[in-house]
């Protein structure tokens, strides 16, 4: 009598499932089964040393890795399943599942939809991003509201739109007088300063990626001194007051009721007016159906666009900046590897996707760029019922209802077991595009060897294309320009919304004369 009741309580009442659980939260009774057992990770460790605590706090949360660092720190040395993934159950909290087994991210990537019983997309690490840009978004929502969401707003960004011969030639044309434009500018600069010169590019590269968004895909006229000087700063304050938001702001206070006597304050508001000025901006294009406006079929009204649209104009600034960034990062520590792209892009004339396609070489190192530092460092998922995941090896995972789950692809990619010598032949933290001269659709592991750049399954990055097509004209247009070698030889990661080279892609360049 007493476990039917208990059960019913359990389905009916969220938090009375949280009750029934701290008995055998207490007793360390793990919530998972089936044949992959995670690994319990205590709250405190205090005798360990350990990089963190397992959870973000005000005094870790600008170091997001050594979190995901901490549940598996000394993992090497445990046995079978529990070696890459882990969880922590604080009695009368719902468990935290984290995971860098890249069958497990794969078949909890692949359940995740709208169907009931499906995996939703874990909303709590976004609630920051939710405030910043409302939560009509293809981010935020799940279930039925994100099909809706995903049908009206991602058409415009699928290949079949991007990949047609005007609309790429636009983007390649604008990039040309962007580069032109910072060419003028370095040959001043080496007129007075020497045959070579030592830049940042991260601000460069926001820049460009911004200005191809803004003018080329939803066709507006914003002058690049305007974005590069104004809207590129305004866009990094927004998305550096969300990072600090997710996790200070507990209460969710809108920023536009906090008072305006701090200084930070001040500035996240002004950020945030140039952000709505930006967003209006390409929203007004629309009714002369200019850029890919003219791709969108759809009588939805402007106002219920506006929070898609600013999720896709930060979205260029952080997850292209950072993939470019990283590539051209790689390629400076690679001086090989870099030549071996040049000599592919150097006669090149015509960035159109058919030969952008045959550059085989430039496509490795961009997925190796991919592999090694992937822009979006995890996927976050909640289970919405009792849920039983199978992996392709038959293996299978018991997961129960509420657990937050995080797919850790970044520890999972650089892990020795999945992608190291013994599977591709070369060393899982090296940046070795030759690797991916060996995977192809007829490898017998091909199917399982998955970077998880853009996310996997039905909630896929939708900017795929369009961010693959940015980043190749970049790229490869800088490489046929420019020689360039790292000034550091280390290249650790800063993470946020994504990660990025600490050192912003500090790198000594000249131009090329052959």
């Amino acid at each position: 009598m007493l476990r039917p009741l208990l059960r019913s309580l359990h389905d009916r009442i969220p938090g009375a499932r949280r009750v029934i659980r701290i008995p055998r939260q207490l007793l360390r009774i793990s919530p998972f089964a089936g044949d992959i057992q995670p690994a319990r990770v205590p709250l405190f460790a205090p005798t360990s040393d350990r990089p963190t605590l397992p959870f973000p706090h005000p005094w870790n949360y600008r170091n997001p890795l050594r979190i995901l660092e901490t549940y598996f720190w000394g993992a090497d040395t445990r046995d079978g399943s529990a070696k890459h993934s882990s969880y922590l159950d604080v009695p009368g909290l719902t468990p935290v599942l984290v995971t860098r087994d890249p069958g497990v991210i794969r078949a909890i990537s692949k359940d995740t939809g709208d169907q009931p019983g499906q995996f939703d997309r874990d909303t709590l690490p976004s609630k920051g991003i939710a405030r910043a840009t409302g939560k009509d978004t293809l981010l935020f929502t799940n279930g039925p509201a994100w099909k809706r969401q995903k049908k009206l707003s991602t058409p415009p960004f699928g290949r079949s739109s991007l990949f047609q011969p005007e609309m790429f030639h636009e983007f390649a044309e604008t990039f040309r007088h962007t580069v032109h434009h910072r060419l003028d500018a370095l040959h001043e600069h080496l007129k007075h300063h020497g045959p070579s010169a030592t830049v940042c590019l991260e601000p460069e590269i926001k820049a460009v990626m911004l200005e191809m968004l803004v003018n080329n895909f939803f066709g507006a006229q914003v002058p690049y001194d305007a974005i590069r000087n104004r809207f590129v700063p305004a866009l990094e304050r927004v998305i550096d007051y969300i990072v600090s938001d997710t996790v200070i702001n507990r209460v969710g206070i809108p920023l536009q009721w906090l008072p305006g006597f701090n200084k930070d304050i001040t500035k996240a508001k002004a950020a945030r007016a140039a952000f709505e000025e930006l967003t209006d901006t390409v929203i007004a294009t629309r009714k002369d159906g200019k850029g890919l406006w003219k791709q969108f079929k759809s009588d939805a009204p402007d106002e219920m666009l506006r929070s898609n649209i600013r999720v896709f104009l930060a979205g260029a600034l952080e997850a292209t900046t950072s993939y470019a960034g990283w590539a051209i990062s790689h390629l400076a520590r690679n001086p090989a590897a870099q030549e071996k792209v040049f000599a592919e892009v150097k006669d090149l004339q015509d960035y159109a996707p058919e030969n952008l396609d045959q550059a085989k070489y430039l496509g490795h190192a961009l997925d190796e760029t991919l592999r090694l530092t992937p822009s979006l460092y995890f996927f976050p998922r909640r289970a919405t019922a009792d849920t039983w995941v199978e992996l392709t090896d038959g293996k299978k995972l018991f997961i129960p209802q509420g657990t937050h789950i995080l797919l850790d692809v970044w520890h999972a990619n650089r892990h020795e077991d999945h992608w190291g010598v013994a599977v591709t032949g070369y060393p899982a933290t090296d940046f070795a595009p030759e690797r991916w001269e060996s995977i192809t659709p007829h490898t017998l592991r091909s199917k399982d060897l998955l970077h998880f750049g853009f996310g996997h399954g039905p909630r896929f990055c939708p900017g795929k294309s369009l961010g693959q097509m940015e980043v190749a004209l970049a790229v490869g247009a800088f490489v046929k320009l420019f020689r360039f070698k790292a000034v550091n030889a280390d290249n650790p990661p800063k993470a946020g919304v994504s990660t990025k080279p600490l050192d912003g892609t500090l790198v000594e360049l000249e131009l090329r004369t052959n």
